[in-house]
Formats: structure tokens, sequence, C-alpha cells
């Protein structure tokens, strides 16, 4: 197992931040370090329910922000000044993977940024969502946020810059979409060196070799999302030709093939092994399904557990979670790994530190 900075601060951190489409509390995890978070707001029964069992102290708010009037959480935070507002939106609107992406009325979401500034008025915004959002098919979007946040003051930007999680000790490839935007400059941060570059990644097995291996359909003792999904005969079959540490569909005799593979060379991840040496692949809301990407074990014959997911996430495993097993990934797949936001955290907390020293 990798060893993640503790998160759980020894004193109360000097800056304050909000937390908007907080979803099961990984934004809100990784910043613990720097900020205290004061307000977060999502709207997803499970991932609420989640969010609030391990950040009992943070006024939450489960409602739908397009309905949520941004005054009701300047009441409840009175008069503390707000350095950061954090926005992560939906992604799927911007997803290469949305069949609905010309019609999905979840883009506009991120368009909210600028109702909450108006009233928050944070110091910093941070958007955070997948690099599909710089395509040039949502430009649009794009432009009407800057616009919107120009009229209230914010006009100096750092991004869209598309970064990988990789390079900052997330043991997993996900390839990213960071904005930040301030009123002053001297609050701008600079985009902190990788971590973790190439050559030096973490790996999947710093991050979950050390967890019991499980065959199909067993339970860890001594952990509950370390269960392995029961799989049915002819997929165990199948598990058992996919060569061990990064094997796929493609080491399949043409009897065990799936019709719907016979002949298609796209979705080669589909069926496939993690590498023990290299990254994950992007966890998504399917990842501990192998149907829906790579997601076998590296040498166990069965899907990753949640416990090992939420590792990749970089989710210390004492976080908890709420809802069935398919919730519980569902709210992995849509977190910000917890890493990841704690480099960029702190990149941003040192920016206004010094910023205020020249105040």
């Amino acid at each position: 197992m990798i060893e993640m900075e503790n998160t759980q601060h020894k004193s109360t951190p000097n800056f304050t931040a909000i937390d908007l489409f907080c979803g099961c509390g990984g934004v809100t995890q990784g910043l613990k370090s720097h900020f205290k978070v004061i307000a977060a707001v999502d709207n997803n029964q499970y991932a609420s329910a989640s969010y609030v069992t391990n950040h009992p102290d943070v006024h939450f708010f489960e409602e739908d922000i397009t309905k949520l009037d941004p005054t009701t959480i300047l009441q409840v935070v009175g008069d503390q000044d707000i350095d950061l507002m954090v926005v992560c939106a939906p992604c799927q609107p911007f997803s290469s993977q949305n069949n609905i992406k010309n019609s999905d009325e979840r883009m506009d979401l991120i368009l909210q940024a600028s109702r909450f500034a108006e009233i928050l008025k944070p110091k910093l915004i941070f958007f955070e969502n997948v690099k599909g959002i710089i395509a040039s098919k949502h430009s649009g979007i794009i432009k009407t946020l800057k616009i919107d946040l120009k009229k209230l003051g914010y006009k100096y930007w750092l991004g869209p810059i598309s970064v990988d999680a990789a390079d900052y000790g997330v043991p997993q490839r996900r390839q990213r979409c960071i904005m930040m935007v301030t009123n002053e400059k001297k609050t701008l941060p600079t985009l902190p060196n990788p971590t973790s570059p190439k050559g030096q990644r973490i790996t999947v097995k710093d991050a979950i070799g050390d967890l019991p291996s499980l065959s199909s359909g067993e339970v860890s003792e001594n952990d509950r999302l370390h269960f392995a999904r029961k799989h049915k005969p002819i997929a165990l079959r199948r598990f058992a030709y996919i060569k061990k540490d990064g094997g796929s569909r493609f080491d399949l005799p043409p009897d065990l093939e799936l019709n719907c593979h016979k002949g298609h060379k796209g979705h080669p991840d589909v069926y496939g092994r993690m590498t023990w040496n290299d990254v994950a692949p992007t966890l998504t809301t399917g990842c501990t399904d192998v149907t829906r990407g790579r997601f076998l074990h590296p040498r166990d014959d069965r899907a990753i557990t949640i416990r090992e997911a939420a590792r990749l996430q970089t989710f210390p495993d004492n976080h908890q979670y709420e809802g069935c097993p398919s919730e519980i990934a569902r709210q992995i797949g849509n977190a910000v790994p917890v890493e990841f936001v704690r480099t960029i955290g702190h990149a941003i907390a040192e920016s206004l530190r010094e910023s205020s020293r020249r105040d």
C-alpha cells in the first residue's frame, strides 16, 4: 500500500473552501491538509450520505445546485472570507463516451460557478473536469464561463490546462482539465511540478499489492469493501485464458470470444487486466465491472474490488461509503483523486499565503 500524507490536519487550516458538486468527498478529503471546507453541495442521494458520514463538520446542502440560492450558504458560513471555491461539475457531458453530448443538459452546470461566485466572492475558483471539455465543440461553454466571471472581476486565468493525475501521486492514468481564476493576479497559483513524473509513478502494485488475494465471490475477513464479484462460469473460463499482468480479450480462443467482439478491434480494454508495474487505466463508474474496461485484477481471476478501486483513487482506507456496491463504485469512479487534489491544494494554499504576506 502506498503511504498517503495524513490529511487529518493537526490544527485548523487558515484558509477556507467551498466544495460544489462534492460527490462522496474526494475533493474535501484532499483539501483538508490546507483548507477548512466550510460548505459543500451535491444532490446524489448516496454520494451525499457518504459525504456527511466522512465530513460531519461541513455545512452540507443536498440540493439541485440550479435551485439552491447561494445566499443560503452565506447565511450558514457567516462573515468568514471564502478563499477557494472548487467546481467539479459532472464530467459525463464532455466525455468522449457520452452518447447524448449534443443534448446533455448537464453541460450548463459548470456555468453555475458565476452565480455562486457573485454572492460568495471567493478569492480563487478552481475547476476540474475531463480533458474533453476543452474540445473545440465545447468552446462556447468555456467562453461564456469566462465572460460571466470577468463581469464579476475574475479575469486572471490559469488554463485550461490538460494534466494527468498519474503525474501527481495517483496510481492511475487520468487525463483531466484544470482551470483557476482569481480577481487578483498575485493570488493566481502556478501549476505545481509533477510529484510522480514518468519513471517515478505510483503503480498498481504499490497501491493494492498488499491486499489479500481473492477468488470469485470471496470476501476478505478484515475488510467489508474488499470482496470479489461472483462471476459466471463462462466468465471464469475467459479469465483463465487472459494473460496475467496486462493481458486482454485478444488472448481468448475463438470459441470464448463474445459475439459482439468477433472481428471487432475496438474497445481493447474490455476484459483486460491491469498491469502490476504500471498505473491503472482511468477508473469509471463501472470500475468493478470487467465488461466496462480494463478492470480485471493483474493476478486474480476476478474484477478489482471496491477497496482496490478506492485505493487507486487514493482514498484512505478509513473513508466510509453509503449505498449498495454499484452505487459505491459509481461514487468512487466519479470522484476526483484525493492525492491529486492534495497536491493542487497545496499549491493554491501557498499562493494564497504568499499573497497575504504582500498585503
